[in-house]
């Protein structure tokens, strides 16, 4: 796996799992959408600790440095 997320994209993928957590855990999302929206931020989590995003080959994205 080759890694395809820059810093930036890194921060920001876990401030929003961040605020999901929070939206959550306060009770302001509850229910399926609330569980859904967990599952979205724990990907995001995952992803940002890996530096790969499966989507972005298929897009065509890549965020990371470019090699010289």
């Amino acid at each position: 796996m080759k890694k395809n997320m820059g810093t930036i994209d890194k921060i920001i993928r876990i401030a929003l799992a961040a605020v999901v957590a929070i939206l959550y855990f306060t009770g302001v999302v509850s229910g399926t959408l609330g569980i859904v929206l967990l599952v979205f931020a724990a990907v995001f989590v995952l992803t940002s600790l890996i530096g790969f995003c499966p989507l972005y080959p298929v897009v065509g994205l890549n965020t990371g440095k470019k090699k010289e």
